[in-house]
């Protein structure tokens, strides 16, 4: 029976949050900015006129400004609401109520995520609006492929990913039988091979065969087209800086095969429509790349060839995409909420905004982690630096890149830009890990500092 009052507190202090930012106008300052910047932003930045331009800069430009944002604003508020309210002695007049210091926290919780869902509602229905609004400019062949492609949460086929290492481990042992391999210089002998085994290569002359299992997916995608998404580099760059390729779809030996003829360009990404309904009676999708040229061709293993198909509607994967920056604001106010349990105001604010800048800078900390210092490497020898330092900074900047890569690997805005679904799947588990894992972390500890906080002694000395 006790479930009841103890939402009641939870929903009192959340409406307080709510009500604090009301007063001090910073939901209406933050409004505005939000909408300022999602329509301003494209006016500002030009496309290219093409259906994949539009939606990069639209997209991935107005979404990254509004997750800063948000980002930036959530950091303070959780921050200060704490903070001050420690500070000025307010939460001694919550706290002598019968409600406990969780619910409190938590309280204060549930407002900035609920306060961050309704800002990021209206900005993302103002992104939405505005990209159908100014969809209209486009040329009709534009329009047809942002609604074939951009506009659209499509799935991806990929051939199954093969254990590298083990293939690495298997060539080595077949190619060093005859001539064996100084122990010293296996490593970087197994890296060579390594390298070579990221990629497929196809020659000049030869055929590389692709198979697809669309197994129960065949009779949802009947009579859909589908898009093969094509990448490799070149072995060298010939006159015209294109290589003659074909493309042939469909069950081998069989009359439904359709064939293509392209020229094509190294190190981007093309994708080439095929027509529906070519794959064979058992749900197998085979295509076949013939090298033309007198180039060798090189197809990354990762994601130099994948077949996309239509799985649903833009509007659905837009509101999915939301929910993950949604998520990645939970996070952001939990660490907020936790320094401010123990930390004065200006401090807390100091260290949550450099928790944001360090995880903003991965960049930096994977290079000293490669190196295995934090001084650099001597361009003259070659040799890493050493450090006092690096025996507690290495394994610290190796603890923070596996949290920072459990958030970044979620990132939706990319997703959205190329038409790619967002799976309820990945919501899930982004979830669990970003909320429940990360955040729950982050309030476990904000709860249990604030619980051991001597709130009077806290003013006193303030």
């Amino acid at each position: 029976m006790r479930r009841a009052p103890d939402m009641q507190r939870l929903l009192a202090i959340t409406w307080l949050t709510w009500k604090a930012a009301l007063r001090f106008r910073l939901f209406w300052v933050m409004a505005v900015l939000l909408i300022g910047s999602v329509v301003l932003l494209p006016l500002v930045i030009k496309d290219d006129g093409t259906a994949r331009g539009f939606a990069q800069i639209l997209l991935t430009y107005t979404l990254s400004v509004i997750t800063a944002l948000l980002g930036l604003s959530t950091l303070w508020l959780s921050c200060g609401t704490l903070a001050r309210d420690i500070e000025e002695n307010q939460i001694q007049v919550v706290a002598v109520k019968p409600i406990a210091r969780w619910q409190i926290w938590l309280g204060k919780w549930l407002g900035l995520v609920s306060l961050d869902a309704v800002l990021l509602a209206v900005a993302g229905a103002c992104v939405f609006g505005l990209m159908h609004w100014r969809a209209q400019k486009l040329s009709p062949v534009e329009q047809r492929i942002l609604r074939e492609e951009v506009l659209v949460a499509r799935g991806s086929l990929k051939e199954p990913t093969r254990d590298i290492d083990a293939e690495v481990e298997r060539v080595f042992s077949e190619r060093t039988k005859a001539a064996p391999v100084n122990p010293a210089n296996a490593e970087y002998v197994k890296n060579q091979f390594r390298e070579a085994l990221k990629v497929e290569l196809v020659n000049p002359g030869y055929m590389r065969r692709w198979t697809f299992d669309l197994g129960f997916r065949k009779n949802f995608l009947r009579d859909e087209p589908f898009f093969v998404r094509l990448k490799f580099y070149a072995a060298s760059t010939n006159q015209f800086g294109t290589y003659r390729t074909i493309v042939e779809v469909g069950p081998p030996d069989s009359a439904q095969r359709q064939r293509q003829v392209l020229s094509l360009s190294a190190d981007a990404f093309h994708e080439i429509k095929i027509p529906p309904n070519l794959w064979d009676a058992s749900g197998i999708l085979t295509i076949d790349v013939q090298n033309r040229d007198s180039v060798a061709l090189a197809v990354p293993r990762e994601d130099g060839f994948e077949v996309l198909y239509r799985e649903g509607g833009f509007a659905l994967n837009f509101a999915r995409a939301l929910a993950i920056i949604l998520f990645w604001l939970a996070l952001l106010a939990a660490v907020g909420l936790a320094a401010a349990s123990f930390l004065s105001f200006p401090v807390a604010a100091f260290v949550s905004l450099s928790f944001l800048v360090v995880a903003m800078s991965t960049g930096t900390l994977s290079s000293s982690v490669a190196a295995g210092t934090i001084t650099g490497v001597n361009e003259e020898t070659g040799e890493a630096g050493k450090s006092v330092l690096d025996i507690v900074l290495i394994p610290l900047f190796k603890g923070l890149l596996v949290i920072i890569k459990l958030v970044q690997g979620y990132s939706p805005i990319d997703s959205l830009s190329t038409g790619r679904s967002i799976a309820w799947e990945t919501i899930g588990w982004a979830f669990a890990q970003i909320v429940l894992l990360l955040g729950g972390l982050a309030a476990l500890f904000g709860i249990w500092m604030f619980n051991r906080r001597e709130l009077a002694a806290a003013h006193n000395h303030s």
